[in-house]
Parts: C-alpha cells; structure tokens; sequence
C-alpha cells in the first residue's frame, strides 16, 4: 500500500463495487486505508474542486452513469471495544467493516441490539447514512457517536448521536452526501435486552427453526439471515440492492382509507401518532410487478420491493422500471413511492400511468 494511506488511480470500472452490478466508470478512485491521509487527499486544489461519492460495498446506490470527479472508498476494518460495563459496552467500528460481520462480532461478545439487522448488506460506514433498518429495529437507535471528515475544514470531528439527526432512512449525513465522510461509528449496545420477534414471519420462521419459548439473540439473526436469504436475492448471483423503495409514510386518513378499500394492505405505526407506514411491497405486488422483466432490468420474484439486474441492464434502464413501478402505483392507490437507494448519473421520475403491466 502507498505510505501516503491511499491509492488514487484514473477512469477506473465501478462494475464490481455496486451490487446491482452495472458498469460505470470513476473518474478518480481513491481507496483510503489511513483516514489520517484524508486532509492530505482532499486538501488537494483539485480534489476540492470536483464532485465526491464516498463509495462502501456500493449496496445502497444506482449507478444511471458513469460518476465524475472523485470516487472514494475507506478500506480500513477495525472493531474496538472502548468501554465493558456490567450493563452495557461501548463499540468502535471502522467504516470499512462489513455490516453483518459487525453483527455477528457484537452478539459473539453477548452484546444484543443488532440482531434484527442481520444479513443487511453494506459496511458500518454507510448504516448511519441511511440509518438502516429491518424488522422494527433501526442502527440509529444504537449509535452513540459518528467520527467523520468534514470536506469544508479538512478535519476529522465527532457528531453525538443527537447531532445525526436520526429519521426514517435519513440522517444528516444523507442530507449533505458532499460535505461528510464517515471513519468510524461508535455503539452503545446492551448486555440485555427483551428480543423483537412481533415483526410479520420472524415468529413463524423461529417455530420452524423448532425454538420454543423466549429465542436468543443469536437465535432472532439466525431467523432474520434465514428470512432475508429466503426473500432476497443474493446479490453475488443476481445484482440487486435489497429494497428498492421506502415504505411510504401517509397521514392516518390516507391509510384508513386504503385499508377500507384494500383490507389486505399491511399498515404499521407511522413516525408520529398522526402518521401510519405502508408496506410498498404490497403495493408493488398488488399492481402486478412482482417478477416483471424487461430486458434484463426487472422486479424479483421473490420479492416485489427488489429491483434486479439479470445480467447486462444499464443503471439507466434500472431507473426507468423504478419509474414506471412508482407510476403505477401513484395512480392505482394514490401513493407515492421514494427511491431507497442513492441514485447517481440519473434522476428518478414517477413515469406516465399507462405503464403498469396489470
């Protein structure tokens, strides 16, 4: 490795850092394994002056194009117990660690929290980004701190866990995707803690695993990692990012009505009493495009909220079926859906509502 704690090279293939596995090239690619070297990368007159993507195991974005200016990956992958007391511990993470291997290294030590989150793809760096969630468990819960390098005064700081500005798949970090980038995260995960298993299948799939009574909580992410590879595509055969879109959060008269005329629509506690949560995967399916393909962009069949890349879709022809699905729906329920992943070289557009294959 460069004693400088990066590599830069030019015009470099992105096709195997995003799981969707479209091509597209970087302008620039740095991987920095010293997050210390990062004052002396983007101190540089041109770095300054070009766009930046801060890139992990590229699971959360669709690359529509090739990117410009500099693309950026921390590869650095350390975990560091910071503080061990009798009820809780206090992690440190690199923003290089894999996601699910952080999981797996907390509930080793006996620490719980994280479980529901097992198997999500992408590194620690990225879960405060788009504050992660699954099985009614969110990342932000847990995050004590955030250590990142702000861009405007070439300095490493902290952010307390207030400072993040935790929301439905938001942060303050996703709201300025330019000016931040994350080093290291740090958890305050407890030694105890009640499991969560009322979440729709995860009940279900503990009783076919044959556990009775109160499961662990190595038992619940053994019964997440089972559910999530059994509904989810596995991005190393078929390119995917998980859920494409966001559960839509309407106003409590919008989900009665829904639910009055559509009684099968699965409808959850909203971010505030006023407010419910829509499953847009039902949504999806009940429009008819669960398992459509066209070409070789296309929905999973296993799935409806998955979009896939067969084989050789462009990140341009990925968007425009987002498009056309969040079209359809508008139209059929009154519903807006908003992209989860990052879209990059592209903008996402709800299409006309002649669109939908039901």
């Amino acid at each position: 490795m460069s004693p400088a704690g990066y590599r830069l090279a030019e015009g470099v293939s992105l096709a195997g850092r995003n799981s969707f596995r479209v091509e597209a090239q970087a302008e620039w690619l740095a991987d920095v394994h010293d997050p210390h070297a990062l004052p002396a990368l983007l101190g540089e007159p041109w770095a300054l002056s070009v766009s930046l993507l801060v890139l992990g195991e590229g699971s959360n974005v669709l690359l529509a194009g090739d990117v410009p200016g500099l693309t950026l990956c921390l590869t650095r992958a350390r975990i560091t117990l910071l503080e061990d007391g009798p009820e809780t511990a206090l992690v440190a993470a690199d923003a290089g660690v894999g996601w699910n291997d952080f999981v797996h290294w907390t509930l080793g030590r006996g620490l719980c929290g994280l479980e529901n989150l097992a198997l999500i793809p992408g590194t620690v760096g990225a879960a405060p980004i788009q504050n992660i969630g699954a099985y009614g468990t969110e990342a932000g819960e847990f995050i004590a701190s955030v250590q990142a390098f702000d861009r405007d005064t070439l300095r490493l700081r902290s952010f307390e866990h207030e400072d993040c500005r935790f929301g439905y798949r938001d942060s303050l970090f996703k709201r300025e995707p330019e000016q931040y980038i994350l080093t290291e995260v740090r958890f305050r995960l407890p030694k105890k803690r009640a499991v969560k298993t009322d979440y729709a299948g995860v009940g279900e799939e503990l009783a076919a695993m044959g556990i009775t009574g109160t499961p662990t909580h190595r038992q619940v992410a053994e019964a997440i990692g089972r559910l999530r590879s059994r509904k989810l595509p596995n991005p190393a055969v078929l390119g995917n990012a998980g859920s494409f879109f966001k559960n839509p959060i309407v106003d409590v008269a919008v989900a009665d009505a829904l639910k009055a005329a559509h009684p099968g629509l699965p409808v959850f506690a909203g971010d505030s009493p006023l407010s419910r949560k829509l499953s847009a995967g039902w949504l999806i399916e009940q429009d008819g495009w669960k398992g459509h393909r066209e070409g070789d962009a296309g929905v999973a069949a296993q799935h409806a909220l998955v979009l896939v890349n067969h084989g050789r879709a462009t990140g341009a022809e990925l968007l425009r079926l987002a498009g056309r699905i969040a079209g359809s729906v508008a139209t059929r329920f009154g519903v807006a859906l908003e992209p989860e992943p990052r879209i990059l070289g592209g903008h996402f557009q709800p299409l006309a509502p002649s669109t939908s294959p039901a």
